[in-house]
């Protein structure tokens, strides 16, 4: 007789007692509320979903902002940890950070290894373009020449480019050479990561594996190659930590398990949004068109050593996509240099104003300027996603041409796959030829991917822009789309595929609601997602102040704003006795701010961008230990993810609220849209995602429940304006003061 099968509740109790047994063995462990009830949450909710093939499978999310100091790794890791062995699946953890998974992978998962009292097994999952790929690394060794060389500095003659560029191929035959030299005395496992000094982008990219020129198990490197290695060590673990992009990037790949047969955290959530738009974001190069001169060649010569046949064709077809993306790169460049004659698209928000402005430009076939630089810098956005009618034509033969190609190249690489799977004596020659048709698929992809966006129209435009931007001489043009609806995305590719996942961070609601990061993240309308908001411990009405500065000026008057602001702020600075934090909301602003400071200040300010963020952390916590004040002046990057707990941040300044209108073309277009529609962008965009910001910011203050600090804020609008009310309501409880000018 066989014992029955657990049920929900037995899950639930048995992920909850997990939880709980690893608390109670943690020294020092303090018991938090809040973190129970987040534990029981995900316990609860996981123990209620169907796994792998159901004809009616239920899904659960747990969507749960934890305040700081409520230890939600701990909560999420032991309790899905436990349930997931309990369900003998795995469990997939992923971050928006490096930070978050050297914290899991260094500290949290040993930990929670050694006090679980279940084994298992953990490991990082990382990208194919951090492993090296050996066959590469030994067709280069001694020569420190790679397949971008090929390409680079395009208008330049082979022997000038070395000449100019010695130091170039010096270092990378030096840096070549000491891989093999690891690799053959197994002291290097062929993660970038892992190397004793990390290497120039360009250096790696000569090395590093990539799916396009790998024939995987073909290769003759298969059995000791470092990513496949890597990809083994991952099949044995029961828990997976890796990040958003990877995740996002692998979906339908099996490069990680399968969502619908695992149970996943999603930490640092509130990127998910974000990180969606970039993955299915696309851009082309209109200017660096060499390699069309070289795929037809590549292909006719893996052809003919592999005695396949490949039409002639190929060649004139390269030369029209090449004349045409030359055609669209001088239309483009007449668009950029004009810079359309209508005004620029954008926000009254972001100097001030209650309300988003309208701008006269906003028709359906004219071009937006939204940037501008020296020289022939530039960009321009198509309004309403509407291409002018000169665009449409070139683009639509770009597609043809390029489809045809990519359906010719993708059958002769499985015919060189198929030869070295039946003749592995040619193993080696066919990955070779393949990974020499690989270099150039990338470059051919985003033409087909890009063109295609472009010419693509729906209910919700696509953002779509040229750009243009000088280096060193050349003017490199450019070629974009990229939807503007982040939910859409995610609740297409990902939420489809998840049966059980909890969404985590420190800031999902904004002014107090869940609804802005719902919708932002494709959740709103699921009926299988519970939200919680978990309280941090902390007191924040006895710990700690927020003051906000009544200026005289208008934040709207930028000039005499930044005047003032920056006089009180000086003065503040002088009370400050250790560690505080000063977060600016543009270069312009801190830097008035850097050269107003008296000199006696000076010595006792660190600003980002003086030195990396490493060394400049470590030196203000060296100045805090020796008994001196240190203030760190920082921008936007440097109001999250920032832990500076105790005496490394006692005050922290917020010189402006953190407002982000859509001056950037995906924002701008999606603004626009709205806009259409009779909406609001102001109240349901620029507020929300400033409210959470803001709450990110403030978050910088308590860190520990001993902490004591207070926060300083120098815009008015906080407390006077509807839309700073909201945002306040979404702060921690900070016993509220104000300051008169």
């Amino acid at each position: 007789m066989t014992n029955a099968a657990p049920t929900p509740s037995d899950l639930a109790s048995a992920a909850l007692s997990a939880f709980e047994r690893v608390v109670a063995a943690t020294p020092g462990f303090r018991a938090r509320l809040g973190q129970h009830a987040m534990a029981e949450c995900i316990a609860t909710s996981l123990s209620q979903v169907d796994l792998g093939d159901h004809p009616a499978p239920q899904s659960a999310i747990a969507v749960i902002q934890a305040g700081t100091g409520v230890g939600k790794s701990a909560a999420y890791a032991s309790t899905a940890i436990a349930m997931a062995l309990a369900r003998k699946t795995r469990v997939l953890i992923s971050t928006a950070t490096v930070a978050l998974q050297e914290q899991l992978m260094q500290k949290d998962l040993p930990a929670l290894a050694a006090t679980l009292g279940l084994p298992f097994d953990y490991a990082l999952a990382k990208g194919r373009g951090r492993y090296v790929c050996k066959l590469k690394l030994e067709r280069l060794v001694g020569d420190g020449a790679t397949e971008d060389d090929f390409f680079e500095d395009e208008g330049q003659d082979r022997h000038l480019r070395v000449a100019m560029h010695g130091d170039t191929e010096a270092r990378r035959e030096r840096l070549y050479g000491s891989m093999a030299t690891l690799l053959a005395q197994a002291q290097w496992d062929g993660d970038r990561d892992t190397l004793p000094q990390a290497p120039d982008p360009l250096d790696w990219a000569g090395v590093a594996a990539e799916r396009h020129s790998c024939t995987a198990r073909h290769c003759p490197r298969y059995k000791d190659c470092s990513y496949y290695n890597a990809r083994s060590r991952l099949a044995q673990a029961q828990v997976i930590v890796a990040n958003h992009d990877l995740v996002l990037a692998s979906l339908g790949m099996k490069t990680l398990p399968e969502l619908d047969n695992c149970l996943v955290i999603f930490d640092e959530g509130h990127h998910l949004p974000a990180v969606a738009l970039d993955q299915f974001s696309s851009s082309m190069d209109l200017s660096r068109l060499r390699w069309l001169d070289v795929l037809p060649k590549a292909m006719q010569e893996v052809a003919t050593k592999l005695n396949l046949h490949l039409g002639s064709e190929v060649q004139t077809v390269c030369s029209q996509l090449k004349t045409a993306l030359t055609d669209l790169a001088r239309l483009a460049m007449e668009l950029v240099l004009a810079g359309g004659a209508d005004q620029r698209s954008g926000y009254q928000g972001a100097q001030g104003g209650d309300r988003a402005g309208r701008s006269a430009m906003d028709s359906a076939s004219g071009p937006s300027k939204y940037t501008e630089g020296p020289g022939a810098d530039g960009s321009v956005r198509f309004a309403h996603g509407v291409l002018p009618t000169g665009l449409a034509e070139p683009l639509a033969h770009i597609l043809a041409q390029a489809s045809g190609l990519s359906t010719t190249l993708e059958a002769l690489g499985a015919e060189v796959k198929a030869i070295a799977k039946d003749d592995p004596s040619r193993a080696t020659q066919c990955a070779t030829l393949y990974a020499k048709l690989g270099t150039l698929a990338p470059r051919l992809g985003s033409v087909l991917s890009t063109s295609t966006l472009l010419l693509e129209h729906g209910a919700q435009p696509l953002a779509k822009w040229l750009q243009a931007q000088t280096d060193g001489g050349y003017v490199n043009l450019s070629a974009h789309a990229c939807p503007t609806v982040p939910g859409d995305l995610l609740l297409q590719f990902l939420w489809s595929r998840v049966r059980g996942a909890v969404v985590t961070s420190a800031s999902l609601t904004s002014c107090g609601s869940f609804d802005y990061f719902l919708q932002e993240a494709g959740l709103a309308q699921l009926p299988q997602v519970k939200t919680l908001a978990v309280p941090s411990p902390f007191d924040y009405a006895t710990q700690g102040t927020l003051t906000v500065v009544h200026t005289r000026a208008d934040p709207k008057q930028a000039q005499a704003y930044t005047a003032e602001m920056v006089a009180a702020l000086v003065q503040d600075l002088r009370t400050v006795q250790r560690g505080a934090l000063v977060l600016f909301t543009s270069r312009a602003q801190m830097r008035a701010a850097t050269e107003a400071l008296p000199e006696d200040l000076r010595s006792h300010v660190l600003v980002q961008g003086s030195q990396s963020r490493m060394r400049l952390l470590a030196s203000h916590a060296e100045h805090v230990a020796a008994g001196m004040p240190s203030i760190v002046f920082g921008m936007q990057s440097f109001g999250e993810g920032l832990d500076l707990p105790g005496a490394l941040c006692e005050t922290v300044f917020i010189t402006k609220l953190p407002f982000t209108p859509p001056s950037e073309p995906v924002d701008e277009a999606r603004a626009e849209w709205l806009r259409s529609l009779g909406r609001d962008p102001f109240n349901e965009l620029v507020v929300p995602a400033t409210g959470i910001k803001l709450l990110q910011w403030t978050g910088r203050a308590i860190r520990t429940e001993d902490d004591r600090a207070r926060v300083i804020c120098y815009d008015k609008r906080l407390l006077l304006q509807a839309y700073g009310r909201r945002m306040l309501a979404g702060l921690p409880p900070y016993r509220l003061e104000e300051r008169r000018a």
